[in-house]
């Protein structure tokens, strides 16, 4: 699975912008849905295997996918990536101040890029938060 490069995108210009509206949120395995099918235009088939899930479960999440991102487009709504079920393949650290779960990139300091706290955890696959 391929992690979203980006947390979301948030809208501009018109209205939309003077308006503060909820975000609509899209989880990690709708964002992989979307990039394997309309990105790097695998069959529903071939993404399915790709994300280790049946054909019809891969549908699913698909149009589950396309109905949040037409609802952000027609009503100028943000959209926020985060959560859903799938496997890390990197190493992801938890921040216990913001809540936010992340993984460090080459370069970057020990440090949540959030909210900056220093004290971040290891985040296991099972969902665990170990010190």
């Amino acid at each position: 699975m391929s992690i979203p490069p980006i947390s979301g995108f948030k809208p501009f210009g018109g209205i939309a912008s003077s308006q503060k509206k909820p975000p609509v949120f899209l989880h990690c395995e709708e964002y992989e849905s979307l990039r394997l099918n309309d990105y790097k235009k695998y069959t529903h088939q071939e993404a399915a295997e790709q994300m280790q899930v049946s054909r019809p479960t891969f549908t699913r999440i698909y149009m589950s996918a396309r109905e949040k991102i037409a609802t952000a487009f027609a009503e100028g709504r943000p959209i926020s990536i985060e959560g859903g079920k799938f496997q890390y393949d990197k190493e992801w650290y938890y921040c216990p101040k913001c809540k936010s779960i992340f993984n460090l990139t080459d370069g970057m300091k020990h440090v949540c890029p959030l909210c900056g706290n220093s004290k971040i955890m290891e985040y296991t696959e099972d969902d665990q938060v170990t010190p």
